[in-house]
Parts: C-alpha cells; sequence; structure tokens
C-alpha cells in the first residue's frame, strides 16, 4: 500500500463537488501516486472510475480530434455519475478545450481528476483560464512531515514540532538532516542510501530531459551547466544578464531557461520586498532550488550536513521551501536595501526571518534599519540544533519548526 500523503487527504474533502481537480508538479514528485490513491478511495465507495495515462499515443491521438472520443475509450453511462482520472494531460494539443467541453457538458456527470507535469504547459496551453471549474493542487517534492511518514516515522510527523521530547527532537534532527542532503523525491526518500545519488541522475539526464525537450529547447548543454552554476549560487540575486555573458547566449535565452527551470517546479526565484522603492529596490530576484536533492546532485555534493561548507545556504534554501509550503510562493520575499542590509525572508508582509547557522554570533546593529523601517514585522532566527530558545529580542526557531 503506498503512503498517503498531505495532498492526497486534501483533495479528498473536494471529490464530492464538481470542480475539475488539477494536480501540477514536477515530474517524479508522485503525483500519479496520488491520483491512484484517490482511485482506490473512490473504488472503495464503489465509485465508477476510469483511469487514463496520455503518454500512451493512441489515446491522445483519439482525443486530440475531439473530447468526445472519451466516450470511446470509456462507454460511461452517464445516468450514473463517474469519476475520470487522467494522467499527463500537459500532453493534449488544447488540454484547456478538453477540459472545459467535458465540465460545461457533463458537470454533475463527469468529475475530471488531471495531473500536469509543467506549469510550462499550464501557461502556454491553457488558453481558457478555466476560471470557476478547476481547483490546482501544487504537488511537489515530499515536504519534510511526508518525508517522516515515507521514513515510517507516521506517529511523529503528527506531532506539534514545539512540543518534543528529547528522543523525539534526536530522532526529528537525524532525519532532517538527511533530508537536507537526499530532498524529498519519494523514489530517492525509499531508496537505500546507496542507490539515492543514482536516481537522482536518473531524474536530472532522463526526466529534465523530457522538460528541455517539451520546451523546444535545443541548448540543452547550457541549459545543465545554468543548473549547475545555480546550484553553487542558491541564495544569492541572479543576474540573467551576468549570466548570458557567461555563456554566450543572448539574455533572453537565459530568461527562458530560467523560466522553463521554474515552469518545471525545479528552481523558485524569489522576489524582493519593498516599500521605498529608492533605497530598497532591486529588480533581481533570489535563486533556490525546489528539492535540496536534485540542488546537491548539481553541486555534486553528498557529504553529510555537518561537515559541508555549504551549510548556510543550504539551510537558507529549505527554509525557503518550508515558508513556501506554509505560506504560498507568491507570498515569500526577501529585503535589501542598496546599502546591502539585507533580511533572509519576508512572509506575507507580517514575519521575518534571517537563517544563521550560528545563532551566538547575530549582531542586533545588522537589524536596526530593517526594524526601524518596519517595526510591526515580527523577526526571528531560524537555525538548526540550538539550544537557545532566543538570542537576545530574537526567537530561535529550529528549521523543521517553520
Amino acid at each position: 500500500m503506498s503512503i498517503i500523503r498531505d495532498i492526497t487527504i486534501k483533495a479528498q474533502k473536494y471529490l464530492k463537488d464538481d470542480d475539475i481537480l488539477l494536480f501540477i508538479g514536477p515530474r517524479q514528485a508522485g503525483k500519479t501516486t496520488i491520483l491512484r490513491q484517490l482511485e482506490n478511495i473512490l473504488k472503495k465507495n464503489n465509485a465508477v472510475v476510469y483511469f487514463l495515462n496520455l503518454e500512451d499515443v493512441e489515446y491522445l491521438e483519439l482525443l486530440n480530434k475531439t473530447p468526445k472520443n472519451i466516450f470511446k475509450i470509456f462507454p460511461m453511462d452517464l445516468s450514473k455519475r463517474s469519476f475520470v482520472f487522467i494522467d499527463e494531460v500537459q500532453y493534449l494539443a488544447n488540454p484547456s478545450n478538453f477540459l472545459k467541453y467535458l465540465y460545461d457538458e457533463y458537470r454533475g456527470k463527469i468529475k475530471l481528476l488531471v495531473s500536469g507535469s509543467s506549469a510550462f504547459y499550464i501557461d502556454k496551453k491553457f488558453k481558457d483560464s478555466l476560471a470557476g471549474r478547476k481547483k490546482i493542487f501544487d504537488v511537489p517534492t515530499l515536504s519534510f512531515r511526508d518525508f517522516l511518514r515515507f521514513k515510517g516515522e507516521a506517529d511523529l510527523s503528527q506531532k506539534n514540532f514545539e512540543k518534543l521530547s528529547l528522543s523525539e527532537k534526536e530522532k526529528i534532527e537525524m532525519h532532517y538532516r538527511q533530508y537536507l542532503v537526499y530532498g524529498g523525491y519519494p523514489r530517492v526518500v525509499l531508496a537505500a542510501n546507496e542507490e539515492k545519488t543514482e536516481i537522482l541522475r536518473e531524474i536530472a539526464y532522463s526526466y529534465i530531459k523530457k522538460d528541455i525537450y517539451e520546451a523546444n529547447i535545443r541548448q540543452d548543454e547550457v541549459f545543465y551547466k545554468l543548473f549547475k552554476i545555480l546550484a553553487s549560487q542558491i541564495g544569492n540575486l541572479t543576474n540573467a544578464s551576468e549570466l548570458a555573458l557567461t555563456f554566450g547566449v543572448s539574455k533572453t535565452a537565459i530568461d527562458n531557461f530560467l523560466y522553463v527551470m521554474q515552469k518545471s517546479f525545479h528552481i523558485e526565484l524569489i522576489r524582493p520586498f519593498f516599500k521605498n522603492k529608492r533605497k530598497e529596490l532591486t529588480k533581481m530576484p533570489k535563486v533556490y532550488f525546489s528539492d535540496l536533492g536534485l540542488r546537491n546532485f548539481f553541486a555534486d555534493n553528498f557529504k553529510p550536513f555537518e561537515i559541508r561548507d555549504d551549510r548556510g545556504a543550504l539551510l537558507e534554501n529549505a527554509a525557503m521551501r518550508q515558508l513556501t509550503e506554509k505560506y504560498g510562493k507568491q507570498k515569500i520575499k526577501f529585503w535589501r536595501t542598496i546599502g546591502k542590509h539585507e533580511i533572509d525572508f519576508i512572509a506575507d508582509e507580517k514575519e521575518a526571518f534571517e537563517v544563521k547557522i550560528d545563532p551566538s554570533k547575530i549582531k542586533a546593529n545588522n537589524y536596526k534599519k530593517f526594524l526601524g523601517s518596519y517595526p510591526n514585522i515580527n523577526l526571528s532566527i531560524i537555525s538548526l540544533n540550538t539550544q537557545a530558545g532566543a538570542v537576545g529580542k530574537y526567537k530561535i526557531l529550529e528549521a523543521w519548526q517553520i
């Protein structure tokens, strides 16, 4: 039996309504498994269920001709409500037209649950917004709580991380260190340690290759070199013009590569937070990886966290990932002035976070500029395996507590 994820539990609540449930995320993140879990839940309740994978060329050709051909594939009895699962919907020539037609014509009779491996296609191919007809579920690689379930720690995953016993905290920290190194692709998490790197290699050079090809990128060598440079620069400002000079390509090409990397759910570009444009505005985003295992593959570094030179950057990347899960991607920013005063993350314009491997080295003066400008935003410190609950007036959070 597959391990139930939080997304499955959340989506289950929407099985009774008419909205199209759309699951989007990177390849190998577990979207098909989530669809199968929902299929099994429905079957246990004696629902009428059909499942279709559009990597099957024959079915794809049929449905590209007309959405009505779904009835040639599945002879549905429209007197009963049917649940139709469609995996890899982005392969359709016009997925929005297909989904809109079935929703508008057979609402209440056919419930659609579909997956897509790239938001690139959601942007480019979904010519109709499907407004009022869909609910989107982001399916990233495993969250840390999901990671614990995959490690056989279901009870621990449900705990209040603010109220752990000493032994529970030690166990959490042991697992979190592995999460920092190998990330959350389900196959990687379940694999033996000696197999993890090879699976990440397969994801990088087989599955990401599909993203490159389907986005019509022909400079795949440059694309992969860009991945490696970004892996060495997590948490830094990303200057597309400088990258273009480095690779001898146009800025437009770099912008397109970054766009595809984002829309394939491999990187996040965090934008600046500002109120005073003259003093604070920088147009350049900071770059992070959506999965730390993939980042460490491109950085060619799977050393244990304790002996790494990039501990600070790695922990900052992990904090970004967890903050986006908690607040949503659009609500996470960073703050930086022209004078180079900086705060790592601003969440929902209400909370500020600085990531520090050693909180004891914090200098309160570094934050006076920010706190003077934004006295209503609370500042906390994110660290790992620190015994202190606070440094001065700043609360310290373990990274896994976010």
